[in-house]
């Protein structure tokens, strides 16, 4: 038996919050309701391409954002 591929929505960069941790180390990501933390942006970020794609959306795997939002 052959497993079907689900089909992912794309979502885009624009969806995704990347800010550092106050009182910590490490930066968190945001998207679709998703948390994820790390101890560097680009791990945060991974962790949070694994979430959405447990939901059904796909980020964009070698695209990593690099800007910083403040609350």
């Amino acid at each position: 038996m052959s497993k079907k591929k689900k089909v992912l929505k794309k979502l885009s960069l624009a969806k995704v919050v990347v800010f550092k941790i106050a009182n910590r180390r490490g930066y968190a990501t945001i998207a679709l309701n998703n948390l994820t933390e790390g101890r560097s942006i680009p791990q945060a970020y991974a962790r949070l391409v694994k979430a959405c794609r447990r939901k059904g959306y796909e980020l964009p795997v070698d695209k990593i954002p690099q800007r910083l939002t403040n609350f």
